[in-house]
């Protein structure tokens, strides 16, 4: 949550079906010839829910233009803690990591075959959205303004799975029993807490009660094991609001405070988090993700993690309104509403522009797995 288990994807906006067709797009421009990728082709593989299909370099869309280094730093983040196919691989990306751009990429082509990801029902093109790491304002004990929790693991919790809904979290007196004196830190806003719980991580700012301040993160800990269900889609639903952005969601919430309840309850899922210091060195990266390796702007992102094993590194395609992507990204996180072979979460960073982009991104996807020969 770590990332392990997020509900990726969600950004600002509620999460389209994973199945959600994406709309149509510009036929790619014909391949490039790469020198010396000449041998001859390994068989297809079948990984989980996708197909992997053997190309050449040629097809990878911009391959010759990416600046590697930047993402060459969330491959060493992935060798702390490689599968075994890149174990072995693994020293000799920390050596490259003050190699050009020239000798990385043809490293690359040396020692890694692309394979097109296909899902086992035929289409190559998927669904690309973004996920961020939000940045809150808290008290850690509830005042007038902020008294809103954010939770720890519930006592009690391994022992009943799925635990109680939302709903059963704020009404009965057993789940309240279990979250008395589990909260970390308090908020304004049910729907900031609901973003965090959405992302499954962020960056709080927390006034202790002697009026000192601290930046600290809340990382994924557990959830309840309730399904995710988005409340933008359910306000659609009841003819509510026509625009199901978070602006929407919250100038709603704003003129309708007698429903905000129902509208949270309307979600079942709940997210419990960890606290963990925030060094300098922490902050220049986002949360763990699943692999259990710190998350890099623009160069992690969460796919299914049957279909494309954590620590691949991953060549991306995504051409859209928001962005036009054709990148090197190392699968590192999961969520929960990340499945499919073709589907993939772009980690966007943190702050409130990680959050635009996240929650506008919404656009064609096609991928391209790097596996050792």
């Amino acid at each position: 949550m770590a990332i392990v288990g997020t509900l990726a994807g969600c950004g600002s906006v509620p999460l389209p079906p994973a199945d959600e067709a994406p709309a149509a797009r510009a036929p790619a421009p014909p391949p490039v010839a790469v020198a010396g990728d000449t041998a001859p082709l390994p068989s297809t593989m079948v990984q989980g829910k996708g197909r992997w299909q053997p190309v050449r370099w040629a097809e990878l869309p911009g391959f010759a233009d990416d600046s590697l280094h930047e993402a060459w730093n969330a491959w060493l983040k992935s060798c702390e803690r490689p599968g075994p196919a890149f174990a072995s691989l693994c020293p000799e990306v920390r050596r490259l990591s003050i190699g050009s751009g020239e000798e990385q990429r043809a490293w690359m082509m040396q020692r890694l075959q692309p394979y097109r990801v296909e899902s086992l029902q035929g289409p190559g093109e998927g669904l690309l959205t973004g996920y961020y790491e939000p940045m809150l304002e808290a008290s850690r004990q509830p005042t007038p303004r902020q008294a809103v929790p954010l939770y720890r693991p519930p006592a009690g919790i391994a022992a009943r799975k799925p635990w109680f809904t939302r709903q059963e979290a704020d009404t009965l007196a057993e789940a309240r029993a279990a979250l008395r004196g589990r909260e970390i830190a308090y908020v304004a806003d049910p729907l900031d807490a609901l973003t965090l719980q959405i992302q499954g991580s962020g960056r709080v700012r927390i006034t202790e009660p002697d009026g000192s301040q601290r930046v600290v993160r809340l990382a994924f800990a557990a959830s309840n094991e309730q399904p995710y269900r988005s409340v933008g889609n359910w306000l659609l639903q009841q003819g509510a609001i026509r625009d199901a952005s978070w602006p929407g969601i919250k100038a709603w919430a704003a003129q309708n405070p007698q429903r905000v309840n129902e509208m949270l309850w309307s979600n079942p899922r709940m997210v419990f988090f960890r606290e963990e210091p925030l060094s300098e060195l922490d902050a220049a990266f986002g949360p763990r993700g699943a692999q259990g390796v710190a998350l890099t702007p623009g160069r992690s992102i969460a796919v299914d993690k049957d279909s494309i094993p954590y620590g691949t590194p991953v060549w991306l395609a995504s051409a859209g309104p928001v962005t036009n992507l054709q990148r090197l990204v190392l699968a590192q996180d999961t969520g929960s509403a990340i499945v499919g072979a073709v589907r993939a979460d772009y980690f966007t960073g943190w702050g409130p522009d990680a959050g635009e982009l996240a929650g506008r991104l919404k656009q064609p996807l096609r991928l391209w797995v790097l596996w050792p020969k």
